[in-house]
C-alpha cells in the first residue's frame, strides 16, 4: 500500500514510532482497539489503495424506526445506556409492548418520497465518492429484497412493498453507481429480529446472543447460515459491491482467554458484581464468509468493524477524530446532523465545520464518512443539500488537495494543515475561523523541506504568490486578489510545486 504505511516518507515513519513507543507506555496517542492486521490478498491491497484515495463517502442509516426519529435499534435492546432508553410509542415502560409496536412501524414504512438519484446527484456535487448504505442494522430489518425473511422493505407487511422501488438497497447501489460512486453495504452481524439470535423462548439479556451457542451448536449454525445467506444474497443480486462493512463487533470468534481477563478486569473495578453487558463468545466463522465473498466479488475489501484481525481491512473511528496520523488505512465515521438515523429538526454542521473536519482526517492520512440519514418518507432534509452544496463548491476549487494525498509531517502548524502527493506537490491548506472575515495576508508554517526555486500559487486564483524562508519558517503572502476572490471560504490552499 502507498499511503500510510511502507511507502510514505521517512519522516512520517519515524513519527508513528514516536507514536508507538507512545502508546505502549501511555495508552493514548494509538488507541489499543485499533490495531491493525494486514491483508495479503494483492487484489484487496489494490483496491485499498484506490479506496484510500478517495477520501469522501456518504453513510446512511435508515428503516422504519425513522419514522419516531429515534436511534437506529437500540431501544430494543435491554441495557441499562441512554442509547437504549425507550422514548416513543405508547406503552415505552413495558419493554414486550414496546417491542411489538416498534417491529410494527414496517406495516407504517412508506417513503413514497424516494428519490435515491437526486441523492446520489448531490453525493456527486459535494465531491464523495463512495456510499455505505444500511442494508440492515441490529433490528433485523432488511432494506433489501431477501429470501430469508419476510422481516424486510418488500415484505408482505410493509406497504411500500408494492412500490416498484421496493427493493431499497438496489436501487441505492444502482443510482450511486450512476453517478459514478463506489457502493458498500453496511450489515449488522446481530439480528436482534431472528429467532436463531434471539430465540423467542428466552428473554434478550442484552445486545448478545440470549443463549450460550456452544451448548446449543445447531440452533447457533443456523444463525450462522442465515448471515451468510443473507451477505452473500447482497454480493450475488445487487451488482458491483466494494465494501462490505459489518457492524456489531460483539459477534466474533472470542477465545476463552480473552473473556476471563476481560471479566477480571470489570469484577476488580466492580464492587457488587454487576455488569451491563457481557462477552459471548460468537464465532460467525468470518474467515469461510470472506473467502466466500470474494469469490463473488474479487479484491472486496471487509471490515469486520472492531474485530482485530485480517478481516478489517480498515479501521473505523466512530464520531471522532483520531488526535493523530494513524499507521493504517482509516476512516472516521461522522454524524452529519442530529443523529446516525433521522432526527426531526436535526442541526446540521455549518459547511466550514464540514470541511475542517474533513481536512483535519485527510491531513492524518484518513478517510471522511459523512452520515446523512433519509426522512421517513424517503427525503434528505434541505439542510442536508445545502451543506453537501457548499462542501462541493469548496472541493471544486481545492479538491486537488484532498483526493489522491498522502499524510506529511508535521501535519499541521497551528490553523494550516499540509498534505501532499506522490509526484511532489505539497498543499498547505489554511483553516479559516468563523470569526475571519477576511483571508490574512501572510501564513505561516514550520518543518517542511521547501528549497528556494519552488513556486506557490493559491488554488483558485492566478499566479505565484511571494514567499520567504527564515531558517525553519516559511512565510507566504496572500495577494489581495486572492482575499477578494476566496472571501468567504472555510479554508484556502497554498500548493507547492
Amino acid at each position: 500500500m502507498k499511503k500510510n504505511s511502507l511507502k510514505t516518507k521517512l519522516p512520517y515513519l519515524s513519527f508513528l514510532l514516536f507514536l508507538f513507543v507512545v502508546d505502549m507506555v501511555m495508552a493514548q496517542a494509538i488507541y489499543e482497539d485499533e490495531r491493525y492486521v494486514p491483508e495479503t490478498d494483492q487484489l484487496v491491497l489494490k483496491k485499498l489503495d484506490q479506496w484510500q484515495d478517495l477520501k469522501f463517502g456518504l453513510l446512511m442509516h435508515w428503516g422504519p424506526y425513522s419514522q419516531w426519529g429515534i436511534v437506529e435499534s437500540w431501544s430494543i435492546c435491554p441495557e441499562e445506556y441512554g442509547w437504549c432508553e425507550r422514548k416513543k410509542g405508547s406503552n415505552p415502560n413495558n419493554y414486550f409492548e414496546y417491542v411489538k409496536e416498534y417491529e410494527n412501524l414496517q406495516t407504517t414504512f412508506d417513503p413514497v418520497k424516494f428519490n435515491p438519484e437526486k441523492w446520489a446527484k448531490a453525493a456527486k456535487k459535494a465531491g464523495m465518492k463512495y456510499v455505505v448504505f444500511t442494508t440492515k442494522h441490529h433490528d433485523g430489518f432488511s432494506m433489501f429484497d431477501s429470501k430469508y425473511t419476510d422481516y424486510k422493505s418488500t415484505g408482505p407487511k410493509t406497504p411500500f412493498n408494492k412500490n416498484p422501488r421496493a427493493n431499497i438497497t438496489k436501487e441505492i447501489f444502482d443510482a450511486f453507481r450512476g453517478e459514478g460512486l463506489w457502493t458498500g453495504a453496511y450489515f449488522s452481524k446481530p439480528d436482534w429480529h431472528s429467532p436463531y439470535y434471539w430465540d423467542p423462548y428466552y428473554p434478550p439479556r442484552d445486545r448478545n446472543v440470549n443463549y450460550e451457542p456452544e451448548a446449543n451448536p445447531e440452533k447457533w449454525n443456523k444463525f450462522v447460515e442465515f448471515t451468510h445467506n443473507q451477505i452473500l444474497e447482497l454480493l450475488t443480486d445487487y451488482g458491483k459491491v466494494d465494501i462490505l462493512w459489518l457492524d456489531g463487533g460483539w459477534v466474533a470468534k472470542t477465545p476463552k482467554s480473552q473473556i476471563t481477563s476481560w471479566y477480571d478486569a470489570q469484577l476488580k473495578n466492580n464492587d457488587n458484581g454487576y455488569l451491563k453487558h457481557r462477552i459471548v463468545n460468537q464465532d460467525i466463522r468470518m474467515d469461510e464468509l470472506v473467502t466466500k465473498a470474494r469469490e463473488k466479488q474479487p479484491g472486496l475489501i471487509v471490515v469486520d468493524r472492531a474485530v482485530h484481525g485480517k478481516n478489517q481491512n480498515y479501521l473505523t473511528p466512530e464520531n471522532r477524530v483520531p488526535e493523530k496520523p494513524l499507521p493504517y488505512p482509516w476512516e472516521s465515521c461522522i454524524i452529519a446532523g442530529g443523529g446516525w438515523s433521522y432526527t426531526f429538526n436535526a442541526n446540521y454542521m455549518s459547511t466550514n465545520k464540514a470541511v475542517h473536519t474533513l481536512v483535519d482526517i485527510v491531513a492524518k492520512g484518513g478517510n471522511l464518512l459523512l452520515n446523512i440519514a433519509p426522512s421517513p418518507e424517503g427525503e434528505l432534509d434541505e439542510e442536508a443539500y445545502r451543506l453537501l452544496e457548499g462542501i462541493g463548491d469548496w472541493m471544486n476549487v481545492n479538491g486537488e488537495a484532498i483526493y489522491g494525498t498522502e499524510a506529511m509531517a508535521p501535519y499541521k502548524y497551528g490553523n494550516v494543515c499540509v498534505t501532499s502527493t506522490p509526484d511532489g506537490n505539497i498543499y498547505l491548506i489554511y483553516l479559516m475561523d468563523e470569526e475571519e472575515t477576511s483571508l490574512p495576508s501572510t501564513v505561516a508554517f514550520e518543518g517542511l523541506p521547501i528549497k528556494k526555486g519552488n513556486k506557490a500559487s493559491i488554488l483558485g486564483v492566478d499566479g505565484n504568490i511571494k514567499w520567504a524562508k527564515n531558517d525553519e519558517r516559511l512565510t507566504f503572502e496572500i495577494p489581495d486578489s486572492a482575499k477578494r476572490k476566496l472571501q468567504g471560504t472555510p479554508a484556502f490552499v497554498i500548493k507547492i510545486k
